[in-house]
């Protein structure tokens, strides 16, 4: 796969993992309110919004605690709060796992902190992230029922404020579910229809939320300490009446209860939230890891290896310049999967290497319009800092006096392959930090070699899907360039341009990748030819 011959085949698949890695974390976070906010249009509270401020005023103060699992392993704790306090109602969501990825195992956290008028709007959220190198935090407020004011505050730059105009009551994630089932008793066979916002990529879209069944969960209410086993058990359990509630599309799948809350959640990976007593969940899960520190995961566990997609045939380690395979167990609607060097066919799609032109465009002659035209894909964003006077620096420093934009976008391809370490990393990937580091995955690859690519003209993009490295598809990232069309590249695997190996889903920022997420124990795939 790579262009180069000799570089070794377990650096190669660690270095094509790493998307998934953040993937899986903007998950877990969403799951607690640290990712989507769901903006619900006045429409659908119409007629119901004095029976949603009657039901907050039944609203119980308390704390609802899960224990967090993968495979039957517990790897985790959660929890929410609700309290009253004076001027509406604070909900707090809290969750901390022990993620196993890449035969190692990273602490990740995640704390949101929300305030929420008596009728359920919101008023102010502040929302904490923190994995193993990098804490994200993102706080804002609502001004009116017309206009979100938040800010992104990530180390290492300057805090990104934006202000983003909404219509109508606002919710949180972690409140959908109480939206549907207050004021009316969830209904078997209903969707539920509302709009989402995602404040880092300011878009909004529908999603529709199913009811698809109803039965009878039995919880662990409380738990009494056993002192022969040295563990908390169960001390009483209750029945609780709950719908499955299945967001179309991907992003939650779970029970809730007739009040809202969750009962049992699925995640990607096999990870399963479970409502129980405190002391099952977190103190259990205290006394575990005391006896048995967080070492190195076993493939079982390994959330790399656990989503990966096998392809039933091993093809070689030679570059890729035609791949033909077969997309089955999930819609295609939606993905970015037609066009430039791929061409969908029903379920089928074939992959193209690109052949290169001698030259491209030279970046000194570009036209207005060339400016216009491109202008999202050479601008800089939070996290990808373009017209940062380090990464212009260093991208002039890279480039020189070449002016052609071919030769420019392969020596920082080069750059970025012989200048990173190769190492998973469990952070969110930011292109000024990956400079100064010099390390990282496929993310981090990624996330520099767009920023320097813009930094020097040349409009740059991110694609993610899937590689293919092993017999396996990974989940992967890497950078497309525009030279006359859509080129991809890879400053992971030092490839310019990509091989065929590489299946492209998605490009754009997070929330277009949050979209793979429904490839997850869903898509098989089929190689139908691949040629070498």
């Amino acid at each position: 796969m790579s262009a180069s011959p000799s570089t070794p085949v377990p650096q190669r698949a660690r270095a094509g993992h790493g998307r998934f890695r953040f993937i899986l974390a903007l998950t877990l976070l969403a799951a607690w309110g640290a990712g989507l906010t769901l903006l619900v249009r006045r429409e659908f509270f119409q007629g119901r919004a004095e029976r949603l401020a009657e039901a907050a005023l039944r609203l119980s103060p308390g704390a609802t605690f899960y224990v967090v699992e993968q495979g039957g392993v517990r790897i985790g704790f959660a929890s929410t709060t609700i309290d009253t306090v004076a001027n509406g109602i604070e909900v707090t969501d809290y969750f901390v796992a022990d993620l196993p990825l890449a035969g190692r195992v990273h602490r990740a956290s995640a704390r949101s902190v929300v305030l929420l008028s008596r009728a359920l709007a919101l008023r102010t959220f502040d929302v904490q992230a923190e994995a193993a190198e990098t804490p994200l935090r993102v706080t804002g407020r609502i001004e009116g029922d017309s206009l979100a004011i938040f800010a992104m505050d990530v180390p290492g730059q300057s805090a990104d404020t934006q202000r983003v105009a909404v219509r109508g009551p606002v919710l949180v994630p972690t409140l959908a579910p109480l939206a549907m089932a207050l004021g009316e008793t969830p209904e078997t066979g209903k969707t539920y229809r509302l709009p989402t916002f995602d404040p880092q990529q300011m878009q909004s879209r529908d999603v529709a939320l199913r009811v698809t069944a109803e039965s009878l969960f039995v919880v662990d209410d409380s738990a009494k300490f056993d002192a022969a086993a040295k563990v908390w058990k169960s001390a009483q359990r209750d029945t609780v009446r709950s719908w499955h509630v299945v967001r179309e599309g991907g992003g939650f799948d779970g029970w809730v209860d007739a009040q809202g809350r969750v009962v049992v959640a699925t995640q990607p990976a096999g990870i399963t939230l479970r409502r129980t007593a405190y002391e099952l969940a977190f103190e259990n899960w205290r006394i575990a890891r005391a006896a048995a520190p967080a070492a190195e995961s076993g493939p079982a566990r390994d959330v790399f290896e656990s989503t990966a997609i096998s392809a039933g045939v091993t093809l070689g380690a030679a570059a890729l310049p035609r791949l033909r395979v077969r997309l089955l167990g999930v819609p295609l609607a939606g993905y970015a999967l037609d066009g430039g060097r791929q061409t969908l066919r029903g379920d089928t799609l074939l992959v193209e290497r690109r052949t290169l032109p001698a030259r491209a465009y030279s970046l000194t002659t570009r036209a207005p319009a060339f400016l216009q035209r491109f202008r999202t894909e050479l601008a800089a964003e939070p996290l990808l800092q373009s017209n940062d006077i380090a990464i212009v620096q260093k991208a002039i420093a890279i480039t020189g006096l070449e002016r052609d934009a071919m030769r420019v976008a392969e020596k920082l391809n080069r750059w970025v392959y012989d200048s990173l370490a190769k190492e998973v990393t469990f952070s969110v990937p930011n292109a000024l930090q990956v400079l100064r580091t010099r390390r990282g995955d496929c993310n981090e690859h990624t996330q520099l070699y767009v920023a320097l690519a813009r930094a020097v003209g040349i409009p740059a993009r991110i694609a993610t899907g899937l590689a293919y490295v092993r017999g396996k598809f990974y989940y992967h990232a890497w950078p497309e360039v525009w030279l006359d069309d859509w080129v991809p590249v890879d400053p992971t695997f030092g490839q310019f341009p990509a091989d065929a190996a590489h299946l492209r889903f998605v490009v754009g920022g997070l929330t277009q990748q949050a979209e793979l997420l429904r490839l997850i124990g869903n898509l098989e795939i089929q190689i139908v030819e691949g040629r070498r």
